[in-house]
């Protein structure tokens, strides 16, 4: 199942999509009023709107609407850094592989729908990509056993985690700043449920590409800390709910890292695609004066 959010008509509705458009699973079950609504409900939510998906016909073409990302509001986005063990390298510092994972937090409103247009602020121009895998929480908990992490996803999305280069290093030990501007990221198009992926959720493929060119490209294979870990270190500080969102790290092959740098221009098109979910795209814009 491909949940989705989006505003149709001036109101805001969710649902399924399948092959010829949306099915507003909002007015097929009314007692849920979004995607973290349903979630919240467990595992008997998600059958239900399995159920009601049976025999549907799409109702609202996707070129119709208006994308959000799948969850509109999480109650909280986690982001990982250097995650994939290229990367690290890419750094060229001799550094060991870390022991424990870099996390940073992004808001809900630094990210714009699948067909919405990523910004590119009045105050920089190195808007930069970074396609990645996010993990979206389906089942609550606290201090999560690595061996049951897994149960915990509802499901998974493209993200692509934009980055204000020049703004992650106004500062000496953070890089909140640079990951905050207002829709400089991407989430969607959809949340696939994780009964899709019957065989687990790797080895899974994430590729960027900007203006039909490929930039990044890489496997889970690579991560230096797998979904279940992640998992099971974030909920050992804090308690994940349904809703929230893991970004799983990005590959090598960001525009920081060409000589020049290559930053994202009003104009360009990009595309991050992951394997079983399918492809996230947005245009850049520069923000009106």
């Amino acid at each position: 199942m491909k949940l989705v959010s989006y505003r149709h008509e001036g109101r805001a509705c969710w649902g399924a999509a399948i092959e010829d458009g949306i099915v507003d699973l909002g007015r097929r079950l009314p007692v849920f009023d979004s995607v973290m609504s349903l979630l919240e409900g467990g595992a008997a939510a998600l059958a239900n709107a399995q159920a009601a998906l049976k025999g549907a016909k799409a109702e609202v073409a996707l070129a119709d609407v208006q994308m959000q990302p799948p969850v509109p509001a999480p109650r909280k986005i986690f982001c990982i850094g250097v995650n994939y063990a290229h990367r690290n390298a890419e750094y060229k510092d001799g550094s060991d592989l870390p022991k424990y994972p870099s996390v940073f937090m992004r808001v809900p409103d630094s990210f714009a729908g699948h067909g919405q247009p990523l910004i590119q602020p009045i105050e920089s121009q190195q808007l930069d990509y970074e396609g990645e895998i996010a993990l979206v929480i389906g089942q609550r908990g606290r201090r999560i056993a690595r061996d049951k992490a897994l149960s915990h996803i509802a499901g998974i999305t493209c993200m692509n985690e934009g980055t204000i280069r020049d703004w992650v290093h106004h500062a000496k030990f953070n890089v909140t700043q640079g990951k905050n501007f207002h829709a400089s990221g991407a989430l969607g198009p959809w949340i696939v449920t994780a009964d899709e992926y019957p065989e687990g959720f790797g080895p899974l493929r994430v590729r960027t590409r900007v203006n039909g060119e490929t930039r990044q490209d890489d496997t889970t294979d690579h991560l230096m800390f797998d979904f279940a870990y992640l998992i099971s270190y974030l909920s050992t500080f804090t308690t994940l709910e349904p809703g929230d969102v893991i970004a799983t790290g990005t590959p090598t092959g960001a525009g920081i890292r060409f000589d020049p740098p290559r930053f994202l221009q009003p104009g360009d098109v990009v595309e991050v695609e992951v394997s079983g979910v399918g492809t996230l795209r947005n245009v850049v814009e520069a923000e009106a004066r």
